[in-house]
């Protein structure tokens, strides 16, 4: 049975036929999300044909179960998008998964992020500086947007040209995980730059030597990893580092400037930020939603689910859950919220999260040096179907 076939009645589930990837949804999700979790924890879209799951306790179950759903065929909902992204590690599984991640595993260590924390608090100090002076200035192209473009395009080691696209790449590349869509087309058109820019890697010299990307294809010479996969893992490693962390950084600065009270108390106490950040991304989580493919027949939540069928993980409304966190979609910095799934859970949780965590840590201790008070004006919100995230911010900082 598929589930073009399955009729609602047979289904043993609430129903529902949001579109939880049209614009207006996009902009902002969170009182779709709310209706959904009201109606239960595994809800089925009919314009989707998909089991949705957008309460905490169902989201963690799928992803500490990673044999029961899996990712490897494809965690997205577009066939074209599943397909481009075939055996990077968000879209594989054990052993293929296990070995994947290991060869950037050292790099992306709590020790090796240690390394190069110095370095990043010190480019953090200029950034600030820099748009200090400037008074008023756009916080996700004159901010969010540099450092990690900066430290990413670094650590793999990419040669300067090229990189003024590696964003519109990034983006485009997470838009093919929706459903067939305008987004999806848009991106797919492009793929061949993409491709292009990839082979162009292969060619000797044209990765800094020592680099995380000379070591992926290091790798290669060893017969650890086939060489056509040596690119698309390195710009899956890239998508996931950009697009992510400058939505948590973006996100960061529009709470604290909605929030002045719970920037004072990052202020009086800057051991606040690492709780600070959980919150931010509980509350914004980068990645909204994922898919995942059943292994065998069970049931979850109630709902009996058939070998086959499609659930979707449904990141920023799990952490919205108001059965997990008390007053869920208040900004609380001294709430820990300790458990949320912005950076996933299990084999699959993010491998970058501990750089994206002392990056935007650098920037809000550096923030949080000069500025007294962080002021936003209205924000305009970027309309992608997998990452939610800020197109522009007006920021003024009152030192």
């Amino acid at each position: 049975m598929t589930l073009d076939t399955l009729e609602p009645v047979r289904l043993n589930v609430p129903t529902d036929d949001v579109d939880l990837f049209c614009d207006d949804i996009l902009r902002y999700p969170y009182e779709a999300y709310a209706r959904l979790r009201e109606k239960g924890p595994v809800v089925f879209l009919t314009r989707h044909n998909i089991f949705a799951l957008p309460r905490y306790a169902p989201v963690r179950t799928v992803l500490e179960d990673h044999e029961t759903y899996i990712s490897g065929k494809g965690v997205g909902l577009s066939k074209f998008g599943n397909q481009s992204r075939r055996g990077t590690p968000i879209a594989s599984d054990p052993p293929l998964h296990t070995k994947r991640r290991g060869l950037v595993a050292e790099r992306l260590s709590l020790r090796s992020v240690r390394e190069i924390t110095p370095d990043l608090q010190r480019q953090a100090d200029v950034l600030v500086g820099t748009v200090a002076e400037q008074g008023e200035f756009d916080g996700v192209a004159d901010f969010s947007r540099r450092f990690p473009l900066m430290v990413m395009a670094d650590l793999i080691g990419l040669p300067q040209d090229g990189r003024e696209h590696l964003l519109e790449w990034a983006d485009a590349g997470f838009n093919l995980f929706g459903p067939p869509n305008e987004r999806v087309a848009k991106s797919e058109e492009r793929f061949p730059e993409v491709r292009d820019y990839i082979r162009s890697l292969e060619q000797p010299g044209r990765l800094r030597p020592g680099s995380m990307g000379a070591a992926i294809y290091e790798a290669a010479a060893r017969g650890e990893i086939e060489f056509d996969q040596c690119g698309p893992l390195i710009m899956a490693y890239l998508m996931a580092g950009l697009d992510t962390t400058i939505n948590a950084i973006s996100a960061a600065l529009l709470l604290f400037g909605r929030h002045p009270d719970q920037w004072d108390l990052v202020r009086e106490n800057p051991r606040l930020i690492a709780m600070a950040l959980n919150e931010v991304i509980r509350l914004e989580s980068p990645i909204q939603n994922l898919r995942r493919v059943v292994t065998r027949e069970h049931e979850l939540e109630g709902a009996i689910l058939e070998e086959g069928v499609s659930v979707l993980v449904m990141f920023g409304s799990a952490n919205r859950d108001e059965s997990r966190w008390q007053d869920a979609d208040r900004f609380d910095v001294k709430r820990n919220p300790v458990g949320h799934l912005a950076f996933g859970m299990g084999i699959h949780n993010c491998a970058g999260q501990t750089l994206a965590r002392a990056e935007a840590a650098s920037l809000l201790e550096a923030l949080a040096r000069r500025a007294r008070r962080i002021e936003v004006g209205e924000p305009e919100w970027h309309l992608n179907n997998v990452i939610r995230g800020l197109e522009r911010l007006p920021v003024r900082l009152v030192a």
